[in-house]
């Protein structure tokens, strides 16, 4: 597996950088995805050991972050955007992709159904239903180390004064103001993932992103999280009122189990 996986990062290296554009705001966001791939994939190993998966799923779990956002960059070459809603799903964009790659028919059967699958559900609001508890870790772990990343990207832009320099290919649609839409508060309160269609402001963008704390997986992506002060973070550019206050206490309860764990 090694040399295949050897073969991988070289192509993944420069198929990322086939991408690479004289527009400034372009090769911005190539670089970004370029960077973001790099730490997903060095989260896939590390989580990997720390569930102290065999050396064999811990290179398949490589591959998955390494491949996961694969789809990104053919996505912003046809659509000029990394918005799903306003293009494609980019986990269908990447499957379709590696379907196009030689080298993955050389995966045995059952590692290509659980990258596929993984891939597959990295982006979606929950993993869909599965009987194959292989598929249903390892969609886990790359939410998880996709996650955590995507917490290290988003962390410039939380501040109010901040945001209108959120680059227009990372922005959602919406109000660039911090209130917080009634049915998001709501959401927040009782524990239950936002629905991001509806997302109309800075506010609501933030709830999202404390929301994502309740579909973290393992204790180590929890720690790590933690540790690197994303929830306080957020937290500290809300604008609380009683029922806020409410939905951060119950989020830190939660963080406090999985951190048992």
């Amino acid at each position: 597996m090694r040399e295949l996986l050897r073969r991988m990062h070289d192509w993944m290296s420069r198929y990322m950088k086939s991408f690479y554009s004289d527009n400034a705001e372009v090769q911005q966001g190539i670089l970004i995805k370029e960077k973001h791939t790099g730490y997903v994939t060095a989260n896939c190993i590390e989580l990997a050991k720390f569930l102290k998966l065999s050396t064999h799923d811990t290179e398949l779990a490589e591959i998955i972050g390494l491949f996961h956002d694969v789809g990104r960059f053919r996505q912003y070459s046809i659509y000029k955007t990394f918005n799903d809603a306003d293009s494609e799903d980019h986990a269908d964009l990447a499957l379709k992709v590696i379907a196009e790659l030689e080298f993955f028919k050389e995966l045995s059967a059952p590692d290509y159904d659980v990258l596929t699958f993984a891939i597959q559900n990295h982006n979606k609001k929950t993993v869909a239903p599965c009987d194959d508890e292989r598929k249903i870790l390892f969609a886990k772990l790359i939410r998880d180390a996709d996650k955590l990343d995507i917490y290290r990207v988003l962390e410039p832009f939380l501040a109010q004064a901040n945001v209108d320099k959120m680059p227009n290919f990372i922005k959602y649609k919406g109000n660039l103001v911090a209130d917080i839409s009634p049915d998001f508060v709501e959401n927040f309160v009782t524990g239950n993932q936002a629905d991001y269609r509806k997302i109309r402001t800075n506010g609501d963008r933030k709830i999202v992103r404390l929301m994502w704390i309740y579909d973290v997986n393992f204790s180590w992506t929890m720690q790590k999280i933690v540790e690197r002060g994303y929830i306080e973070k957020i937290v500290s550019n809300l604008p609380m009122d009683e029922r806020i206050a409410e939905g951060v206490h119950r989020l830190k309860l939660h963080v406090e189990e999985v951190l048992k764990t």
